[in-house]
């Protein structure tokens, strides 16, 4: 038995997807791709912030470990490049200094505890980012501490 024009028609209507519904789920895709592909990128720039992190961290250690080995412990503020996009800041506190433990209570000790900051920082879009490490060093007071 053939079918007749009409159920012919209602037949190839039922059987696809509507002109409407691609485009619809054609927008659903593109939204949810748009959406993925932000994600990756904010994964990505976070990474490469940490390892900017991680960089200025350890140029901040280097700096703070040549304070009283390589160079002198001098209170007052030294800055400058540091390559590769960071700067770097040294503030050396004065001395604290205590009595002695026998004898006159007045007179000084000759050891002082000095307060070192060693501050890293750069550029990272429109903000300035920076890494501040901070440590005490002993040292004889009147000598050349470097």
């Amino acid at each position: 038995m053939s079918k007749t024009p009409v159920e012919i028609a209602q037949t190839s209507r039922s059987s696809g997807f509507t002109l409407i519904e691609v485009v619809v789920a054609l927008a659903i895709a593109a939204l949810g791709l748009a959406a993925l592909m932000a994600a990756a990128n904010t994964g990505i720039g976070n990474a490469g912030l940490a390892d900017r992190y991680i960089e200025a961290t350890d140029r901040a250690q280097s700096r703070l470990a040549q304070i009283g080995a390589i160079s002198r412990l001098t209170p007052g503020e030294e800055f400058g490049d540091d390559g590769g996009g960071f700067s770097w800041r040294l503030r050396i506190s004065p001395p604290l200094i205590g009595a002695q433990q026998s004898g006159d209570a007045r007179q000084p000790q000759p050891l002082g505890l000095y307060t070192v900051q060693v501050t890293i920082s750069w550029r990272s879009g429109t903000s300035t980012r920076s890494v501040s490490l901070q440590s005490q060093r002993l040292a004889r007071l009147g000598e050349d501490n470097g």
